[in-house]
């Protein structure tokens, strides 16, 4: 027996429950993970909410880090012992233990921490996904990224930075435009006091921008939009701020005939090899010190409720882990 956050109904954090529960036995094509790491992530308070509806009870959480120890019959791709991490696929991270299919299993390169990686799979290959496929970004290039002192944002800060990417990002306080800038961001906006589609203008000589990264959503829809160059794309890849609703597409041709696309990590790493080339991607730029990760908090994974009430707070930065 080991425990797991389960959820028995929709709510605000009170209803993640630490539960016993029995260890299962891996069947073919899968194996069991005994988390030592696991990733907090945004989509998690959609799935507790019931924004992304669940079939109920279950434990939630798509990010982790361990170690294998077991396998099903017939599985070659991970052996026991094996470091590996995984953020696609079925979920059940907040577990001490858990048994998820080898397909979505990572095996993790010395020279990268388990912690590390709870820290950044989920957050890295999707920044990933967004630079590199959605829109290709390419050195000389500017883009402005919602929320740049978040998890994703301060990744792809980095990122950005890597690929001689000119990155223009909103923050909510002083110290986060601090950060953000430490960590590559080419100029801040804070957002609480500056009009972000005003200074976007600015900085851009009146053009706006050809690509707008927003996981924010609702709060920051219209202004993204208005951010944008003639044929801009705006790529909305979250809600934290609430799902978009009623979008009249004619909006988009009264702004510059504009793109508008809503993509998932779950798409773009659809198969097996096109989910450890993201994976080889970022690891890269991690074991060449071009991305840092590290967790800003730990909580033990117990106390779930606690950061995901930290989480929503809008207070964080960077990455958040919970420990078995």
């Amino acid at each position: 027996m080991s425990f797991a956050i389960r959820i028995h109904q929709n709510g605000g954090p009170e209803v993640l429950q630490w539960e016993e529960v029995p260890d299962a036995e891996p069947g073919p094509g899968e194996a069991r993970v005994r988390h030592t790491a696991i990733g907090v992530n945004y989509i998690d308070t959609y799935h507790r909410s019931g924004l992304y509806p669940l079939p109920l009870p279950t434990t939630i959480g798509r990010e982790a880090a361990g170690i294998v120890d077991a396998v099903g019959p017939g599985v070659t791709e991970v052996a026991v012992g094996d470091r590996v991490t995984y953020c696609t696929g079925s979920l059940g991270s907040y577990a001490e233990v858990r048994v998820t299919p080898v397909e979505r299993l990572i095996k993790l390169p010395d020279g990268i921490t388990d912690v590390q990686a709870a820290s950044m799979m989920l957050k890295g290959l999707t920044v990933q996904y967004l630079f590199r496929r959605t829109y290709p970004l390419k050195a000389g290039d500017t883009i402005l990224f919602q929320a740049a002192a978040g998890g994703v944002g301060l990744i792809a800060c980095q990122w950005a930075r890597a690929l001689g990417v000119t990155m223009i990002g909103t923050v909510g306080s002083d110290e986060k435009a601090e950060l953000a800038k430490a960590h590559g961001c080419t100029h801040t906006i804070v957002y609480t006091r500056e009009n972000f589609t005003e200074r976007t203008r600015e900085l851009t000589g009146g053009k706006g921008v050809p690509v707008v990264y927003d996981g924010v959503g609702k709060d920051t829809f219209v202004g993204s939009l208005d951010s944008l160059s003639k044929f801009g794309l705006m790529v909305n890849f979250g809600n934290a701020s609430g799902p978009v609703a009623n979008l009249n597409t004619g909006m988009l041709a009264a702004k510059g005939s504009l793109y508008l696309t809503r993509p998932t990590l779950d798409t773009y790493a659809g198969t097996r090899a096109e989910l450890l080339a993201m994976a080889g991607d970022l690891f890269n730029l991690v074991l060449a010190g071009k991305i840092k990760v590290e967790p800003s908090k730990t909580y033990a994974l117990k106390d779930a409720a606690e950061a995901h009430r930290e989480l929503e707070s809008r207070r964080t930065t960077g990455s958040m882990i919970l420990v078995p």
